[in-house]
């Protein structure tokens, strides 16, 4: 059965036409004054109810009662909303402060089990006891949600910070920074020293998970890889690398373990990797290999060949190489399945071959105008 429109379109006069449109077309118009600008526009012209909300991505109940409040009250009152539109605010100042009070204040301090409040939780508890003149004994869960949300208070949500525990922070932060701006000075103006920058990292643990059964590999049927649950380890293995600053080659070395005895490994690798006449620079966190009896050896070894640029404590964040494994994480890393740790090894260092035969130059921005000459 087709219904027929028994209302008619709205007719415009030329200056009403202008004025519609130059609300579509002002950036600064609201969005619902600028919606029901269209809706009547377009009704003007004859379009029907279902295509406007279509083409508006919108309902047909918001062109219905756009339209007539446009033939009830005209068109400038229909672009606005009604006087005693809404429903009065009940909830008042002091109401609203107990219930962001309770929320601030953690559920175990109040005699729950809990670490952080659910919704339903807090909204219980605000019933049961908030004090009998706020009224608040049947207050709804949404009531609070949004209450809560226009405060911008979020108890359900956990975000963590770190907290500055090393008492040299700043000294740290700022012999990494005066590295980071040795290199763009390198790379801009050149220089005549004998010296290599680098940024190190260790990233343990990369598990070798082998599969059980194969995967399948997307079709016209299904267009995603198919993988069973099933999984087997094959072990782990820790990846040590370096990547220098000034030509984003990177240095690396797999080996099943990371204690000090690796990383003299890696160092004499990164020895026989620069010229002997090169003073070696190498950021790096405050692993306790980085200072062992082992290291402090082999550097007395070689003495003035190394120098060690320490990140403060739990600032990992300021060395370069993160930015490396983060992408490797993300890329190469992700979902890898392999028969064997001498797979994910190869694996590995052919991914970083790759990277070297067209390498990334990382650029450090971070503070860097706050430094001499920036």
């Amino acid at each position: 059965m087709v219904f027929k429109r028994t209302k008619p379109h709205i007719v415009l006069s030329s200056e009403q036409k202008a004025y519609l449109e130059k609300i579509t077309k002002s950036g600064k118009s609201e969005k619902r004054e600028y919606d029901r600008a269209r809706i009547i526009l377009m009704d003007a012209d004859g379009k029907g109810v279902n295509t406007i909300a279509r083409e508006l991505h919108t309902n047909r109940t918001k062109v219905y009662l756009t339209i007539d409040k446009a033939l009830s009250f005209g068109v400038e009152t229909a672009l606005k909303d009604l006087s005693g539109r809404g429903k009065k605010r009940t909830i008042g100042n002091e109401e609203r402060a107990f219930i962001i009070r309770t929320a601030c204040t953690k559920p175990s301090d109040l005699g729950y089990p809990h670490e952080i409040w659910t919704n339903r939780l807090l909204t219980k508890y605000i019933r049961e006891n908030a004090p009998e003149e706020y009224d608040l004994k049947s207050i709804s869960n949404g009531t609070v949600s949004k209450i809560l949300t226009r405060s911008n208070i979020r108890p359900h949500k956990i975000r963590y910070y770190m907290e500055k525990t090393d008492p040299e922070h700043e000294r740290k932060e700022a012999e990494v920074l005066h590295v980071y701006r040795e290199v763009k000075t390198i790379r801009e103006e050149g220089s005549g020293k004998l010296t290599a920058l680098l940024s190190y990292d260790e990233k343990p643990g990369i598990q070798a998970i082998g599969n059980i059964y194969p995967d399948k590999q997307p079709d016209e049927k299904h267009g995603y890889i198919s993988r069973n649950h099933d999984y087997k380890r094959n072990g782990t293995l820790s990846l040590m690398a370096g990547i220098d600053l000034i030509t984003g080659q990177i240095i690396p070395l797999v080996e099943e373990r990371h204690r000090s005895l690796e990383f003299v490994k890696w160092l004499e690798l990164v020895d026989r990797y620069y010229p002997d006449d090169y003073k070696i620079t190498i950021i790096m966190d405050n692993h306790s290999v980085h200072t062992s009896k082992e290291t402090m050896k082999y550097l007395s070894s070689r003495p003035w060949r190394f120098n060690f640029v320490f990140t403060p404590t739990h600032a990992s964040w300021l060395n370069i190489i993160e930015m490396f494994f983060s992408k490797m994480a993300r890329s190469m890393l992700r979902g890898i399945r392999v028969d064997s740790k001498d797979e994910l090894k190869n694996r590995m260092l052919e991914y970083i071959q790759e990277i070297n035969n067209e390498p990334v130059i990382f650029t450090w921005k971070w503070k860097m105008d706050e430094m001499p000459g920036g």
